[in-house]
């Protein structure tokens, strides 16, 4: 028959495949070695967007495989040969089920950083979720992982303060940014109007806190350390909910009472993947940054004046206590563009001249 044909084919260069797959891991079992000589990060994101460029356009020129198509394959075999060198250990904020692990996946499987940083970790890693934001921070500094992810800002609530306060300590980058569409679920497994108590994180009341009011205005709302957390409780306790996502139900044995409960139908949280190495430009980046002004005043005003001459967009500020003195504040800004772009550059001197400290903590891709 003459699909047998074609099959036989089909075979015979898979066969090909699988030995040419394998002459690459032991390729990049050997630049590992010369990596770890030199001190050199695993992780190259910039080589590998130029080899991904690189078979997208051949593919294009070649054959029937879309650009999208090739590009998910490679990054896989990229992945794989990376953990030949050495597996990628990727922190974040635990325990698994937690929105911090949906933003985690998220760059591992390419699902929402691949149109924004054009770059991902692919499968090959090791995922390791953290009991705190600090102790996500200090695995990384630590070296026992390579990357680490963290909330960083709510739609709804604004700056968490847990990683804010960990940027003012740490010294680490920021590489890129996911956002996630966060929606928030009650669970439980008694009967809507049983529940007496509600278990989640203060953060997620506070982005359910009109919802919450109007359906349980008797109900006692319970802090826990997470949303997973507050699931396992809620499976434990008579009367007890939790405010959580929706994919912990069945893995605590919960009803789902009610969906979407956010006060705010388009409830995003942003997070920052951290890492020690910055990030090389894109064409497509922001900056954040971190500044202790002089105390006097005009200082906000002189602060803000070379981003307005140099035309720079600002896309965030936001004041947070210094933990220095009390009432004194210093500031997040973020703006489009890279550290390296000439007048970026230019600007951030003529920034860092209005600051008593200027603080770079990263250039990075911008998520769509």
């Amino acid at each position: 028959m003459k699909i047998d044909r074609f099959r036989a084919r089909i075979d015979a260069t898979d066969k090909k495949l699988v030995k040419l797959l394998n002459d690459r891991a032991h390729m990049a079992v050997e630049i590992g070695k010369i990596k770890h000589r030199e001190g050199l990060p695993v992780f190259a994101p910039d080589r590998e967007e130029k080899v991904l460029r690189g078979v997208e356009e051949l593919s294009a020129r070649l054959g029937n495989l879309s650009p999208e198509a090739i590009r998910a394959i490679f990054s896989e075999v990229i992945s794989a040969c990376r953990s030949a060198e050495r597996k990628i250990v990727v922190a974040f904020l635990g325990p698994r089920g937690t929105f911090s692990e949906k933003a985690a996946n998220a760059v591992k499987w390419n699902s929402l950083a691949a149109r924004a940083a054009k770059w991902r970790f692919g499968s090959q890693v090791e995922m390791q979720p953290m009991g705190s934001i600090d102790a996500v921070f200090a695995e990384v500094a630590g070296g026992r992982a390579d990357y680490g992810v963290v909330p960083i800002e709510n739609s709804t609530e604004g700056g968490i303060g847990a990683t804010l306060d960990m940027f003012m300590e740490s010294d680490l980058k920021v590489c890129a940014e996911v956002q996630v569409r966060v929606h928030h679920a009650l669970l439980a497994r008694c009967k809507p109007e049983k529940v007496r108590r509600i278990y989640s994180k203060a953060e997620i009341f506070g982005q359910c806190k009109s919802w919450l009011a109007n359906q349980y205005p008797g109900a006692a709302l319970i802090d826990v350390a997470s949303s997973t957390h507050a699931a396992e409780l809620a499976s434990r306790h008579a009367g007890a909910a939790a405010v959580a996502n929706e994919e912990n139900a069945e893995r605590f044995g919960l009803q789902v009472l009610h969906r979407a409960i956010e006060d705010n139908p388009f409830n995003i949280t942003r997070f920052y993947v951290v890492g020690q190495a910055p990030a090389p430009r894109t064409g497509r980046d922001k900056t954040s940054l971190l500044c202790f002004i002089k105390d006097q005043p005009g200082a906000l005003h002189e602060l803000l004046l070379p981003f307005q001459r140099s035309r720079v967009n600002l896309t965030k500020i936001e004041s947070w206590p210094s933990k220095r003195k009390a009432w004194d504040y210093c500031f997040f800004i973020d703006f489009e563009g890279h550290r390296d772009e000439p007048k970026i550059a230019r600007t951030l001197a003529q920034v860092r001249k209005c600051c008593s400290e200027l603080k770079i903590l990263g250039s990075f891709p911008a998520a769509r």
